[in-house]
């Protein structure tokens, strides 16, 4: 293990300690005064576990199926870009390390790596790639969006999730400090050219990606853009970036595959419920029609528990990957990925559960607060 890295804040901390100031603010910040950051990660303590004893959990067994991929665990890797500012392999080593553990990876759009990288890098002689999924942006150009979407489809991607979230990007005011932009040896690697690889750009004093987004990404998107992406794919479309039961609804009514409770790692709209808060709204509202999945704030087993509990058929993480990444490659997003693990099998032991699907809501109750006078 990385150093004497016991839990995910130790990764963390390594990973401020080797990572250029500009790049760790990127990806460790939130959006205005980072209150919604904050409280993603809080929000899990305003929840207890009620355990159940005396039920043999000599065996528990973590294994699940997300959108017909049989997983060791419900713990998947969410999207995150420009993974090779963190570590050369960047994508490519996340990847191989997902496939180690036998879990699932969202690819970036922003990814440094391209598609079919990504993919090869899991793949063998002997076997076939990972359990790979396409992180989509829509972007004005609608023939370059489908174009990533046909290379998903062609490499063995096995779902889209489409960002809905970002018609423009929320206000990062590091990034702004730091007037971020690309390392220049590294670009978008799925696109052509250097406006849209983010390798050339006149970005002002402004954070570049924030110019970028707003020049790439289309803030015309709505839910016919839903219609028309499943219309042009064959592939599971899940709509990432629903915060309450109404959007819950909706997405249903349009035949989306699934659901990512998520509000962009708190990057996006500072003020926002953190995504434990809402998840048991939405999984309500959708009525078993989809399934729901979780990200924000997971740092730890019992967080991925308490999802679970409250109706999340998995749950995705991102900055502690990163933080794996930047201290040693492939093998620290392993080191994570399997410390999670392990600390998801302990306490479900301890709760009484002896598979996913022994976890149920009446694991989970909320702390009732009260002021002291």
């Amino acid at each position: 293990m990385a150093g004497q890295c016991v839990c995910v804040s130790d990764f963390e901390e390594q990973a401020r300690k080797v990572l250029p100031k500009a790049v760790y603010d990127y990806y460790c910040s939130g959006a205005d005064e980072q209150k919604t950051l904050a409280d993603n990660v809080a929000a899990f303590s305003r929840w207890y576990l009620v355990p159940r004893v005396l039920r043999d959990v000599s065996t528990v067994d973590l294994s699940v199926s997300v959108l017909g991929q049989k997983l060791s665990m419900p713990l998947c890797v969410g999207a995150t870009a420009m993974q090779r500012m963190a570590h050369p392999e960047g994508e490519t080593a996340t990847a191989r390390a997902c496939k180690a553990v036998g879990t699932g990876m969202m690819l970036s759009s922003w990814a440094t790596s391209t598609i079919e990288e990504v993919i090869s890098a899991t793949t063998t002689s002997l076997e076939s790639g990972g359990v790979l999924w396409m992180q989509l942006y829509i972007y004005k150009d609608r023939e370059l969006t489908l174009s990533l979407v046909r290379r998903a489809e062609k490499a063995g991607y096995k779902a889209i999730f489409v960002t809905v979230d970002t018609p423009y990007l929320g206000k990062r005011l590091d990034d702004m400090r730091n007037r971020f932009k690309m390392p220049p040896h590294l670009s978008l690697s799925n696109f052509s050219t250097a406006s849209l690889a983010f390798s050339e750009g006149n970005y002002g004093n402004d954070s570049g990606l924030a110019v970028y987004v707003a020049k790439a990404i289309d803030p015309a998107i709505c839910w016919d853009d839903i219609t028309w992406l499943k219309r042009n794919t064959h592939l599971p479309v899940i709509v990432k970036g629903i915060l309450n039961g109404e959007d819950a609804l909706q997405a249903v009514r349009y035949g989306v595959n699934g659901i990512l409770v998520s509000n962009h790692g708190a990057r996006q709209l500072d003020g926002v419920p953190a995504t434990l808060d809402v998840l048991e709204e939405v999984v309500t509202a959708v009525q078993g029609c989809c399934d729901v999945y979780m990200d924000g704030g997971v740092r730890r087993g019992t967080d991925v528990l308490k999802a679970l509990a409250l109706g999340a058929k998995a749950v995705f993480i991102g900055r502690p990957v990163l933080w794996g990444l930047a201290c040693q490659g492939e093998q620290g997003v392993t080191e994570i990925l399997e410390l999670l693990k392990e600390e998801l099998r302990l306490a479900m032991a301890l709760s009484g559960c002896r598979s996913v699907a022994e976890v149920s809501r009446s694991l989970v109750r909320r702390m009732e607060f009260t002021s002291r006078i």
